[in-house]
């Protein structure tokens, strides 16, 4: 029996780590809303045409210290995340490519993908 579980535990590890694959989300109207909470962002992967405005609304649930800050780094973008209130980032990626956000640990991780 606690083999089994072991069997278990190692079969979720590994479809957690290695074969999950995060939700991809698709812009309509220009506002895509991201709940940062239980220590990811939902949803994590966003896809954007380039040329097209995207506004990224964040609405931090989580009180862990991680989760105040987000970061997007290739825009040179760093904002403030209060706990139970939205922050917007309007930005227009001109660049097709995949462009991380996360938190100043990177422990949450989110990928803005734009498409040409």
């Amino acid at each position: 029996l606690v083999n089994l579980g072991g069997l278990l535990l190692i079969a979720f590890i590994v479809y957690w780590f290695w074969l999950s694959k995060p939700k991809s989300t698709t812009l309509e109207n220009g506002v895509i809303g991201i709940v940062v909470a239980d220590g990811v962002y939902t949803p994590s992967r966003i896809e954007v045409a380039a040329g097209q405005a995207v506004t990224l609304r964040f609405l931090r649930k989580d009180p862990n210290p991680c989760a105040a800050k987000v970061i997007i780094t290739d825009f040179g973008i760093s904002k403030d995340l209060s706990l139970d209130s939205e922050v917007e980032i309007t930005l227009r990626p001109e660049i097709p490519g995949e462009f991380a956000f996360n938190c100043e640990m990177q422990m949450y991780q989110g990928t803005l993908v734009v498409h040409s």
